[in-house]
């Protein structure tokens, strides 16, 4: 059932936040890098995140996913995770300084040699991930290295935002296509002549089967792993792991996923976000209304 359109209240909000949130955007974008990064990120963690609702949504899930672990835990988890948040909205927008500082960062990780040989044969890669770390650093790191590296996107519920939004993703040196019909044709022919394309796939989507995210079922789409058996494309999961300066990234391509079926390939996927996660959980966005699936108790 398609959703109703915003109403007159809705669009009013929606252009208010847009405009407080670009124009955040515009003075940090006029500091120098290296501060405007820390700024925001504090913004995000002690104004923007809690004001929005964010902080709230990412401590619920905490409890939801981790209940036995310390509250002082999870609020620090949460607050590490605001931060990441708003240091990687600023970075995305910082169109020339983070493209450049990613341009010669050195790949590393069980993937390198195989995304090399699929190069060398021109065959398709697909590059997925989540919303961990900046996930847009891996991409830069190709670009860099001269890779027209495209991506599929979903559209955000705040038009003006996402008008403005998109745009940054453009700047990463390759094509970007929405979900949708036209988007999907137009991923679809990148892919086949050979491209290389990004896909985030640890959103809700409704319908699609459930995976196990974090110990709890979460419905999973497993287009990426659909469309690499479809086109024989080389399916590697790859990370942008934020660095203890904050600043800097080890940009991963992890061990290639083998063929099998869409459901088992896309769970062996979520287990690489998983392990990542165990390993530094405030580096993941936790305000995603991920898990929506009711278990019988």
């Amino acid at each position: 059932m398609p959703k109703a359109p915003p109403s007159d209240v809705d669009r009013v909000i929606q252009y208010a936040t847009n405009l407080i949130v670009a124009s955040v955007i515009r003075i940090a974008l006029a500091l120098p890098y290296q501060f405007r990064v820390r700024m925001v990120g504090r913004l995000m963690q002690h104004i923007i995140g809690p004001i929005a609702g964010y902080r709230q949504r990412a401590l619920s899930n905490l409890e939801l996913i981790w209940p036995d672990r310390p509250l002082a835990e999870r609020k620090r988890i949460a607050a590490g995770c605001m931060n990441n948040m708003g240091r990687t909205l600023i970075e995305n927008y910082s169109q020339k300084d983070f493209p450049a500082r990613l341009a010669n960062n050195p790949l590393t990780g069980a993937g390198v040699a195989a995304w090399e040989t699929a190069i060398a044969e021109q065959r398709p890669v697909i590059l997925v991930t989540g919303h961990y770390g900046n996930y847009e650093a891996v991409r830069a790191a190709l670009a860099g290295r001269g890779h027209a590296v495209g991506g599929l996107y979903r559209n955000m519920t705040n038009p003006y935002f996402n008008a403005h939004y998109v745009k940054t993703m453009e700047t990463f040196g390759g094509p970007v296509f929405a979900q949708g019909r036209k988007g999907t044709k137009g991923f679809v022919r990148h892919l086949k002549q050979g491209g290389q394309l990004v896909l985030l796939f640890d959103q809700h989507v409704r319908w699609a089967p459930t995976i196990n995210f974090l110990g709890r079922p979460a419905h999973t789409a497993t287009s990426a792993a659909e469309l690499s058996l479809r086109y024989d494309a080389l399916l590697l999961p790859f990370y942008g792991i934020r660095q203890a300066d904050g600043l800097s990234f080890e940009t991963v391509l992890e061990a290639p996923i083998p063929p099998s079926t869409p459901e088992e390939m896309t769970q062996a996927i979520t287990d690489t976000l998983n392990n990542r996660i165990e390993q530094d959980p405030s580096q993941w966005f936790w305000v995603h209304r991920r898990w929506r699936v009711k278990v019988k108790r």
